[in-house]
């Protein structure tokens, strides 16, 4: 990314209609865009005590992020693929969620968005409350089963407890409860119409948009990885655990 010399000079606004990454960055360093529609990023940086190129390395590092493809994923071993969504986790709800949170709560609507914000004031925070028990849910149940399925064929365990352990909630059945959260998103789809916005809304309400399809976006993804490379690595992994459990129990 070039940042010229007069980067910091511009005004918040500015910078965030060329590159709506800044708002999230600017949130990061506890910074809500919204409140300084005229100010440079100078002097907000030095309102909240922020080194101005350091801002700007973390937006260049923002940019260059890149997570890995499903390929890739694919490729490694089920309990790094298990560290990488819990990573992922950690900062839907340390990173993103707060920054919707933050937009939806605090963003000032003009009269034509004032019903719609109220409305999705009260949806929100339903939708993160449940998908932050799904994430506990998964955590403590699918992926300690996984741990668990480790741990045998580690051979931490008695036989006959391995075997307890293997037979009580297989990974098929909680594949089958797996909840992909696109339903709980249908919702703020229908009352932004499907983010659609004209021309001449206000950068508010484009940032906000933008930022909840992104988001949508990374759940559809993160879903997808859960089902089509998580599940199947865990079912085979129980299966040869359950396979070499019996062929004990058989031989002995």
């Amino acid at each position: 990314m070039n940042l010229n010399q007069d980067f910091e000079k511009a005004t918040v606004t500015e910078l965030v209609s060329e590159n709506y990454v800044l708002a999230a960055v600017l949130h990061y360093f506890g910074i809500s865009f919204y409140q300084y529609p005229t100010d440079s990023l100078e002097k907000v940086c030095k309102k909240h005590k922020v080194n101005p190129r350091v801002l700007i390395t973390e937006l260049e590092a923002w940019a260059k992020r890149k997570d890995p493809t499903p390929e890739e994923l694919y490729l490694n071993p089920i309990e790094l693929l298990v560290a990488y969504l819990k990573k992922k986790h950690y900062y839907f709800v340390r990173q993103e969620l707060p920054f919707l949170s933050n937009l939806i709560s605090g963003i000032q609507p003009e009269q034509e968005f004032s019903a719609l914000l109220a409305d999705m004031r009260i949806m929100f925070p339903l939708f993160v409350d449940d998908f932050i028990h799904h994430i506990h849910e998964e955590e403590s149940r699918l992926f300690k089963r996984i741990e668990l399925l480790q741990d045998i064929e580690d051979g931490h365990f008695k036989t006959q407890d391995a075997l307890t352990i293997l037979e009580k909630d297989p990974i098929h059945l909680l594949a089958d409860q797996h909840e992909i959260h696109d339903d709980e998103m249908e919702g703020i789809r229908r009352l932004t119409k499907d983010y659609f916005l004209d021309e001449k809304a206000p950068l508010t309400m484009k940032v906000l948009y933008h930022e909840l399809q992104n988001f949508e976006r990374e759940l559809s993804i993160h879903a997808k990885i859960e089902d089509e490379l998580l599940f199947p690595k865990a079912v085979e992994l129980e299966k040869e655990a359950l396979r070499k459990i019996r062929k004990t129990i058989q031989t002995n």
